[in-house]
């Protein structure tokens, strides 16, 4: 049996699956793709997560487009986090090329043009279907790991949460937040004090400038109302496709702390309202998160336990989470360790740096009687890319250099008018134009302050009066001293009268 041969029948047993699978494209062997030689994913072991990672250029962003464009046509909804904004061709029919053609005939797989239904998502003004979460949906631990806080600190946030829900008060914005911070250390000191125990001026001057600084990358125009729904993610179209719901994130890449407080707030949302759905034969959704490095690098020990925490917990409703990243170091090892499927595209060796970087990542992959890893990995071609998965037993995959498959969407962006249209079609974007600002913590205690300060108000003319009404000191002092003269002159009378008396 030749080299060729058998490489080809230990890949098709390797990725061979009973139920549905997404086909990436052809496997390599020394350089050349070989025919009918498939690496095909499970949708089983989709929701075990995943990892795309390579260098600036290697074709990460049409890995995405492929599997996307695969999962929406079995019904599986998909979030993109498009931080770099050239994602949105999906919504626009591809067009086939010489060199499309020629990549197809040497893995031996068809190619058709598609489009497929998109809706366009924001964070921030720009156009699109706004993406909103109240404070109180995130509940303390989560606000208070998102703002980096202490035990004492995230203290004070419990306190300032159970106070809310005691008072019936909504905490919507982060406003309210910054009010209930003010009062609490002014105005109502004395009944939080009474009620709750003290609360040191320092510790909530410390909480204010956290919230300040989340406020300035864009905080305030997160949080508020109308909250979006988690439903709304998993729609499917009239053809059975489902939708790729494309979050737009060009204008907050320098914001890495407004994109972590989103993508932990919606993971969570999603755990808490998405059922148990245990060993289901395709995923719910798909989420794939471009740049993942920004909520990695500047996140606390605290922030990458509650990350890990749902990682592990969230597969088992259905929900696949995918890393895209140019260094899989860039990705904790406790995340990694998660990380069922992974797509290496060719990494850079410029320094040594760099190359203890690829040995680190070839030890991170199954070994090969077939490739050195750590050299194929810098020699691997545009659109070419390491694989390894799961089966469905969850056993992991041979390793399989690829050829992957081409978009059957355009690979380039959508214009500013085709953006346009896309929104205007959309329900979700009407849906969610409206901002509500309904009476929340910030007006009911502004009001609570009004009224306490317009009876004391009151209250002073009736002091003044009565203090009017009363003698003051001096009159208090001359009456008592003409008291004491007027007994002294009767006394005096009444002895000269007992004295002539007597006389007589």
């Amino acid at each position: 049996m030749s080299k060729q041969t058998d490489f080809s029948e230990h890949i098709n047993n390797g990725y061979t699956s009973k139920g549905e699978s997404i086909v990436l494209g052809g496997a390599i062997l020394d350089g050349e793709a070989l025919p009918n030689t498939h690496v095909k994913i499970p949708l089983k072991t989709l929701n075990r997560h995943g990892l795309i990672a390579g260098a600036t250029g290697t074709g990460k962003t049409k890995t995405i487009q492929v599997l996307s464009e695969q999962l929406s046509s079995f019904g599986i909804p998909v979030l993109m986090m498009d931080i770099k904004g050239d994602f949105s061709g999906i919504a626009a029919v591809g067009e086939e090329k010489p060199f499309i053609t020629e990549r197809h005939a040497k893995i031996t797989l068809p190619y058709e043009t598609n489009s497929f239904p998109v809706e366009l998502m924001t964070l921030s003004e720009q156009n699109g279907v706004r993406m909103r979460a109240t404070v109180s949906e995130f509940g303390p631990v989560l606000f208070s790991r998102i703002l980096d806080l202490n035990d004492t600190q995230a203290g004070v946030v419990s306190v300032i949460f159970k106070y809310c829900d005691d008072k019936k008060m909504p905490l919507l914005d982060l406003k309210d937040v910054k009010k209930l911070i003010n009062y609490i250390t002014e105005e109502g000191k004395a009944e939080i004090s009474a009620d709750y125990g003290k609360i040191s001026t320092s510790t909530t001057g410390i909480i204010l400038r956290k919230i300040i600084e989340l406020e300035q990358q864009g905080g305030d125009i997160f949080f508020g109302e109308k909250s979006f729904e988690i439903d709304d993610l998993m729609r499917i179209d009239e053809n059975g496709k489902g939708y790729v719901n494309i979050l737009r994130l060009t204008d907050i890449q320098d914001k890495p702390k407004l994109f972590s407080t989103f993508m932990l707030s919606l993971l969570a949302e999603i755990y808490q309202q998405m059922p148990e759905k245990g060993d289901a034969d395709q995923p719910e959704l798909v989420v794939f998160i471009d740049e993942a490095h920004l909520i990695f690098d500047q996140a606390s020990k605290a922030l990458l336990d509650q990350i890990e925490t749902i990682i592990k917990l969230i597969r088992s409703k259905g929900i696949g989470i995918y890393f895209v990243t140019q260094n899989p170091m860039d990705v904790p090892a406790s995340v990694l360790a998660q990380l069922g499927l992974k797509i290496q595209h060719a990494l850079r060796a410029f320094t040594a740096k760099d190359r203890q970087a690829i040995k680190q990542t070839a030890d991170n992959y199954p070994t090969s009687d077939y490739y050195k890893t750590d050299e194929v990995l810098t020699s691997l071609g545009i659109g070419e890319a390491f694989v390894t998965a799961l089966n469905e037993k969850g056993i992991p995959t041979p390793l399989a250099a690829t050829m992957m498959r081409a978009p059957m969407s355009r690979m380039d962006i959508l214009s500013d008018a085709e953006i346009d249209e896309i929104n205007a079609k959309s329900k979700l974007v009407k849906k969610y134009a409206e901002e509500i600002d309904r009476e929340s913590a910030y007006e009911i205690l502004n009001k609570k302050i009004e009224e306490a300060n317009q009876a004391a108000e009151e209250a002073e003319p009736v002091e003044e009066k009565r203090k009017s009404s009363e003698p003051s000191t001096a009159e208090v002092i001359g009456k008592s001293v003409t008291k004491v003269v007027t007994s002294a002159s009767f006394i005096r009378g009444v002895f000269g009268i007992l004295t002539k008396l007597f006389r007589k």
